[in-house]
């Protein structure tokens, strides 16, 4: 044995051979909100009934596995004020197979390439095998994503629980956790997208066409509203990661200008 983590580690979030409690596999869930950066140290979470809605759970369900995770020092609550994100990093975590440092490690392109080969038959897949239930579990989410207004943050929460629910109807249990964690790559860069103006909407359109398609069970079509999903991702990231890329060296060039 080479001593990879992804050999000798049983990933604690994510599917699991033990039967787990309803309460177990949320606070697992938002885990991953925070080990991905989807939810931030100091973000509130959203109120019990709305996790409870999206998470497809009882808010008795929510409420427990907030005070397992605020046990472990991940989440603060106080009395009379939203639960918080505690100062936490748990980008060491595994999500499914690997941690999101892991994926963050790996180049654009090569992110990109590999959900275009691989998420796309995913989908694909998932459009030929989707059963009523989970059809409508996607068609609840879509429209929380509708009242989200402009929150990236709850529309991103929603969203990942909308992209998972697709990927595991695919009937390939492996590759949906692979594509899972395709999903988290750069998700800070993603919540930032996810603020500026219209990109909201323009998600909210992909994935409306998306479940047509679904409805349909017609894979061409969810393939090509999946690939126009993914370019735009694709797109919006590389935007910010050369801007960041721009911002770092107009800073350390103002630097050597003015050292201290």
């Amino acid at each position: 044995m080479n001593g990879s983590p992804i050999l000798t580690q049983m990933p604690k979030v994510g599917r699991s051979l033990e039967r787990r409690t309803a309460r177990e596999v949320i606070s697992d869930k938002l885990m991953v909100l925070v080990a991905t950066n989807m939810l931030r140290p100091g973000d509130e979470l959203p109120g019990e009934r709305e996790l409870a809605s999206v998470l497809h759970v009882s808010r008795e369900t929510v409420r427990g596995a907030i005070q397992t995770l605020a046990a472990r020092g991940i989440i603060e609550v106080s009395q009379g004020s939203r639960s918080r994100v505690a100062n936490v990093d748990l980008s060491h975590l595994p999500v499914t197979i690997a941690s999101p440092n892991a994926i963050d490690s790996y180049d654009l392109e090569d992110v990109h390439a590999a959900r275009l080969h691989i998420e796309l038959k995913v989908v694909g897949d998932a459009a030929e095998n989707m059963d009523e239930e989970t059809l409508r579990k996607v068609e609840a989410l879509l429209e929380t994503q509708r009242l989200c207004g402009n929150d990236a943050m709850r529309f991103l929460i929603c969203d990942r629980e909308f992209h998972v629910a697709i990927y595991r109807a695919c009937g390939n249990l492996l590759l949906s956790d692979f594509v899972t964690d395709l999903y988290t790559y750069m998700m800070d860069y993603r919540r930032s997208a996810m603020s500026r103006a219209g990109a909201i909407e323009a998600s909210y359109q992909d994935h409306s066409e998306i479940v047509e398609g679904l409805r349909r069970g017609d894979r061409e079509a969810v393939v090509a509203a999946f690939r126009q999903h993914l370019m735009r991702i694709y797109q919006t990231t590389k935007d910010l990661l050369v801007k960041g890329a721009a911002g770092g060296k107009k800073q350390k060039h103002k630097g050597t200008l003015n050292p201290d």
